[in-house]
């Protein structure tokens, strides 16, 4: 009996860390990253590898960043690369870009302010276009 409650407490808790996985979108076609109920964030990477993150309010308007601070780490095949990220206009744009080549993973850490606890994403690095939805493949919003 304690075997079979503890294996349905797991089952439970698995069922429940991935029951929101599905990626969702952004108004510039980007991944967006949940940092709250309040608020999110759009990673998108721009025609020049460098990536630029965008926060929204929960009704999806623009915001300007203010206290938040994003890093990111590429972990290309060549090695870890760390993007740190200066204001430009409403976004915070990366001051370098990404390495050569993609099919690796971006791992994005946004904290709202200094002294808050850091948010990690983990995205996986691939730049074609999906078919389906029309988003770059690491914003694909479709099921496959």
């Amino acid at each position: 009996m304690k075997t079979l409650l503890h294996t349905t407490l797991l089952l439970l808790t698995s069922v429940s860390l991935f029951a929101d996985t599905a990626v969702k979108a952004g108004p510039r076609k980007g991944r967006l990253l949940e940092l709250s109920p309040t608020q999110s964030a759009e990673f998108f990477v721009e025609k020049d590898r460098s990536i630029s993150i965008a926060f929204y309010d929960a009704a999806m308007k623009a915001q300007a960043p203010a206290a938040q601070i994003v890093t990111a780490t590429a972990e290309a095949p060549t090695g870890k690369t760390k993007l740190d990220f200066a204001t430009k206009g409403n976004l915070l744009i990366a001051t370098a870009p990404l390495p050569a080549g993609e099919d690796y993973q971006v791992v994005v850490q946004v904290k709202p302010d200094a002294t808050s606890k850091p948010k990690n994403f983990r995205i996986k690095l691939l730049l074609y276009t999906c078919k389906e939805c029309g988003n770059a493949e690491y914003a694909c919003i479709c099921d496959h």
